[in-house]
């Protein structure tokens, strides 16, 4: 199994893992209620910093053994792994201030809705019919979340969710690519890096000085998704992507529960049945395509794609 901070491996041991997955989407809910509570602050400054603290946090431990980890002959590809997947952040970051956090972080997180249709326009990957059946499944579960009328033409907060989604998607493909030749060490720092290094500009052309618990939200932000990466690696080093990545959708869980909490937020049946078909269809895609493969990725908008093998 790869492991990004060379940490001891340990034997398969598949309750601490189903734990430590989900104490990493509980960081990730926690995230994503930190950036819905930095509504008044610009995006760029949002993304920034939650990058950028992660890069902090992470470059001591991937460089310890010095800049070899960062050698690739595929720049280009790391460059688009990395700008899908801050457009992914973005837009999620766009969308939360507007929506319930329960439906933007559903939506951004049905990246394995779009994984087959991107690997099957990008790679030629083919998709088996029961992959096919959990993305209509998913795929009706979005519909009955959006409720399509005219008032999300007005207030498109739900289709920009959906498309973090979309880029997330290419993202991960993106890392799929890559992972044949390039270390996780490699792949995670490029993302960290070049996305902190994109969103530097927007930073300053948006930048306003926080004002009281503002500095916390940002800090939120970076802290927790840092520890959110911290625990995904974590748990893979105990149990195989097929046996816990289903637990991914936890965070829909803690994002209501928290939005209920905090914002008071009621949801009415159809999407309550949305959110179940969207984690349903969710979950059959990453199964099906688990047993066609030998690795499995954490199919998230929030944790960058980092590529993590089957425990043997």
């Amino acid at each position: 199994m790869i492991n990004p901070l060379n940490l001891p491996e340990k034997p398969n041991d598949l309750n601490k893992g189903i734990f430590l997955i989900v104490i990493a989407f509980l960081c990730i809910a926690i995230m994503s209620t930190f950036g819905k509570a930095a509504a008044d602050l610009p995006t760029g400054p949002l993304v920034f910093f939650q990058n950028g603290i992660s890069l902090l946090l992470f470059a001591p431990f991937i460089l310890r053994h010095g800049i070899k980890e960062l050698r690739t002959t595929r720049i280009g590809l790391h460059v688009v792994r990395a700008l899908t997947g801050l457009l992914s952040q973005a837009l999620f970051f766009i969308a939360v201030k507007n929506i319930a956090l329960v439906d933007a972080v559903l939506l951004a997180n049905a990246a394995p809705l779009f994984i087959p249709i991107v690997a099957l326009l990008w790679m030629r990957t083919p998709i088996r019919p029961a992959v096919i059946a959990s993305l209509l499944v998913g795929f009706v579960g979005v519909i009955m979340i959006l409720k399509p009328s005219a008032e999300l033409l007005k207030d498109p907060a739900a289709l920009i969710a959906i498309s973090a989604a979309a880029f997330s998607a290419v993202a991960l493909v993106s890392v799929n690519a890559l992972s044949s030749t390039d270390k996780s060490n490699t792949i995670l720092f490029y993302y960290f890096f070049i996305s902190t290094i994109a969103t530097l500009p927007f930073t300053f052309m948006q930048w306003q000085t926080p004002q009281g618990n503002q500095w916390m939200y940002l800090l939120g932000v970076g802290v927790f998704m840092a520890l959110g990466q911290l625990f995904i690696i974590l748990a893979y080093k105990h149990a195989s992507a097929a046996q816990i990545a289903p637990f991914n959708y936890s965070v829909v869980i803690f994002s209501g529960i928290i939005g209920w909490m905090v914002w008071h937020t009621a949801l009415d049946m159809t999407a309550l049945l949305g959110i179940a078909l969207v984690c349903a269809g969710g979950i059959a895609s990453i199964l099906f395509t688990a047993k066609k493969q030998s690795h499995a990725f954490v199919l998230s908008h929030s944790h960058h794609g980092q590529k993590v093998d089957e425990a043997e």
